[in-house]
């Protein structure tokens, strides 16, 4: 086949020249690589086809035009990365906590100033790569993976609808992130504590403030309930007579928007009973009276010089305790409300406390 040379860019001292082979696919100067020139409204796109084998090159010139024949034109193509992350959030919001729906407006604040006012469809990846270099490599690993990961989908949204043909951070790589070291009460730190928060200063008045917050810390560490689980349980949700506990969550729903029942430990069992005579309560009552123990759990760390326990250390109590009494992991994991079969509770729980491994090293026999 004939081929049109143009002379055309220089690179140094080096004429660059384009052969046309056919329609819309070209071949870059002595390197013989194939690129592909296409138009799509008042749009253009020059492709790298990413061989120089001619067959290779035109069926993937011929997926190119399939895929620039999906994009729209018009005024549409024009929104910034802002407005389409609006869409985007407009559009997945339904399935969100509201926790959740703040922490991704922070997000997006965060990314937008990167991406100025360009169209989305200007956006290249050294844009991507400019938030990567000046934020999120100061960002703690946690942080930094959300933000991209965001960053991703709302690209992701405007591929699939035809705003852009590529994402431009498909390139950009997630921060492995270590799992931090947990601190766990022992049995007898926890005794201690309870104790403690009990006590208060000795005042009777002092007391009786503080028990409420006692209450709290045992039925989290007898029921694995993260702390908005736990407060949010509420007496018609016991059910003594199949000795289970149903955890909703309340209003905002748990982690994973699915309610769960899980059976009551003896400890758990006996705490519910003896709030229940001690109230009397009525079924929309809830079983904690308080929705936080904090200042209380903070005094009482301090009065013992424990390190500084806080509510979820006491959901890893409850998940430790089970699996040193032998539960397996995965009917653990249900019990805390995973949803991955236990992958999670393997990688935070697969270390068991000092004393226990002691105790399980002695029962290995060569």
């Amino acid at each position: 086949m004939k081929t049109e040379a143009h002379g055309g860019e220089s690179k140094g001292a080096v004429k660059v020249e384009w052969h046309r082979v056919g329609e819309n696919l070209w071949r870059l100067g002595e390197s013989g690589k194939y690129y592909a020139f296409l138009k799509q409204g008042d749009k253009q796109f020059r492709r790298s086809l990413k061989t120089t084998d001619r067959k290779l090159a035109e069926r993937r010139l011929a997926e190119l035009r399939s895929q620039v024949g999906t994009l729209k034109t018009g005024p549409e193509t024009r929104q910034t990365f802002q407005e389409v992350a609006n869409r985007w959030m407009a559009v997945t919001a339904h399935r969100l906590k509201a926790s959740s729906a703040v922490r991704r407006d922070l997000c997006i604040r965060s990314l937008v100033p990167f991406f100025d006012e360009l169209p989305i469809r200007n956006i290249q990846p050294h844009h991507c790569e400019r938030w990567l270099t000046e934020r999120g490599k100061h960002l703690a690993p946690m942080t930094m993976n959300r933000e991209l990961e965001l960053m991703k989908s709302v690209f992701g949204y405007a591929v699939k609808n035809g705003l852009i043909l590529h994402n431009p951070a498909e390139d950009l790589q997630r921060r492995r992130v270590v799992q931090a070291q947990i601190t766990i009460p022992t049995r007898e730190q926890f005794k201690q504590l309870v104790t403690a928060i009990r006590q208060s200063d000795g005042r009777t008045d002092s007391k009786a403030k503080a028990k409420p917050g006692a209450d709290l810390v045992e039925l989290l560490a007898y029921s694995g309930c993260r702390l908005t689980e736990g407060a949010s349980i509420r007496w018609r949700d016991v059910d003594f007579e199949k000795n289970t506990l149903r955890i909703t969550g309340g209003e905002l729903g748990t982690k994973n928007h699915e309610q769960r029942i899980i059976p009551m430990t003896e400890a758990l069992r006996t705490l519910l009973l003896r709030l229940r005579n001690e109230r009397h309560p009525r079924p929309d009552h809830f079983v904690s009276q308080i929705d936080s123990a904090k200042k209380c759990l903070e005094n009482a760390c301090r009065r013992l010089t424990f390190p500084r326990f806080t509510h979820h250390d006491f959901r890893h109590f409850f998940a430790t305790t089970c699996i040193e009494a032998g539960v397996d992991i995965p009917t653990v994991s249900r019990w805390l409300g995973h949803k991955d079969g236990g992958a999670l509770a393997m990688r935070v729980y697969g270390h068991l406390r000092a004393d226990h491994s002691a105790g399980m090293v002695k029962r290995v026999v060569f």
